[in-house]
């Protein structure tokens, strides 16, 4: 196929792509629950000829397309689950499901693959080698659905593997790509803090948890900005804290939590020894005791160079120079890098950010949105790459 052919192909389909995104908009399902999600997704590729549609875990869609002819194997990833967020959105194709929302992409990048399987079945006699379409679950807990499915086999025989997402702080039209790492990993922390409950009246008669807390979750940042090369990104941010039932108690214990975010295994292990380095001795000086839980992520997304020149170059063919962003590496995570341990890939982002539509809130917000012309980017992208590789 050409480009021409595959924009008007592409272009005949973008009503279909967008009403599927709407449907899964108006029915999020989060992580682990996406059962109505991946059973419409699984019956919508058995409409199409040519496909193998399996079931790799319980929500979670698996579709092979095998050419008439020998080649590589290349997986192509979305992820389908939604977010335990109310949106506030005012759409006729709003969530339907309070507390439930597609806040990130996941609903476009659900219609996006189905609408690529859609014409890439259409061309199986000009395919030599192997498609295979991974709809995934999960994406947005730890550990994710991605290792689950490579655990199920999905990657096995896989030359390479080529994700997408959905950006709004890019503009619609643009095609971000870097090589090297794009996105980086996601570890947690779970810290208890144990003093000794007592009267809010009476502070020298208990262990105050909740001054000690303060502390722990204040010097914990001097791990950023002290003890890390300043060169590298490393994020420690505490995202939660819970202690005291009344305003007259000092509570006996304080919860902790949050993430780290970073690149390299030696600053992972930076912040875990120092995160206990401080703990363990703010705690001890004021006659308190801890538990400290460190829990390893999914890994840095790290785009081989070879594909990410592709993914570049099919960017420039279709859209030209003037539409490629260079991307610099971001503090977001993403268990795509699960498929990386298999074969080599490439993650590539789509603007979708247009402030007269109102799709320019940032990812996870109540109020983020996709603008839905730019869906055919991700379709194109995609299809054009895939024939280059295979056709």
């Amino acid at each position: 196929m050409n480009i021409a052919e595959i924009k008007n192909m592409t272009a005949e389909i973008q009503e279909e792509v967008i009403a599927w995104r709407r449907h899964f908009h108006q029915h999020p399902e989060v992580a682990y629950e996406e059962v109505e999600t991946s059973q419409f997704i699984y019956d919508t590729l058995n409409n199409f000829d040519g496909l193998e549609v399996t079931r790799p875990t319980k929500t979670s869609v698996m579709a092979r397309l095998v050419g008439t002819g020998e080649g590589k194997t290349i997986a192509l990833r979305a992820d389908i689950d939604a977010l335990p967020v109310q949106e506030e959105n005012v759409l006729p194709y709003a969530s339907k499901h309070p507390g439930k929302m597609h806040a990130c992409g996941h609903d476009g990048h659900a219609a996006v693959l189905l609408g690529v399987a859609k014409i890439l079945a259409s061309k199986k006699n000009e395919i030599c080698g192997e498609v295979r379409f991974l709809f995934q679950h999960a994406e947005e807990v730890f550990p994710g659905g991605a290792l689950e499915m490579v655990e199920a086999g999905v990657m096995d025989g896989v030359d390479l593997v080529i994700g997408n997402h959905l950006w709004s702080p890019l503009e619609t039209g643009k095609i971000g790509i870097a090589a090297g790492p794009v996105m980086a990993a996601a570890d947690t922390f779970y810290i208890t803090v144990e003093g000794n409950a007592g009267h809010a009246g009476l502070p020298h008669q208990a262990v105050d948890a909740i001054t000690i807390a303060s502390q722990v979750v204040t010097n914990l940042q001097q791990i950023v900005s002290r003890n890390a090369d300043p060169i590298e990104s490393l994020v420690v941010s505490v995202t939660k804290i819970h202690g005291g039932t009344a305003m007259n108690v000092l509570p006996g214990s304080v919860e902790i939590a949050g993430t780290v975010r970073l690149f390299t295994e030696e600053n992972r292990d930076l912040a875990k020894t120092r995160m206990e380095q401080i703990i363990k001795g703010i705690t001890e000086a004021h006659g308190a005791a801890y538990s400290f839980e460190y829990r390893e992520g999914p890994d840095p997304v790290v785009n081989d160079e070879k594909l990410a020149a592709i993914i570049e170059e099919s960017a420039q063919s279709l859209f030209g120079q003037e539409a490629v962003v260079p991307m610099k590496p971001n503090m977001g995570a993403e268990d795509f890098s699960g498929y990386l341990t298999k074969a080599p890939g490439v993650y590539f982002f789509t603007g979708i950010g247009n402030k007269g539509k109102e799709t320019d809130y940032p990812h996870h917000h109540s109020r983020f949105n996709i603008d839905e012309d730019a869906l055919t980017n991700s379709v194109n992208m995609f299809v054009y790459t895939v024939m280059k590789l295979l056709g």
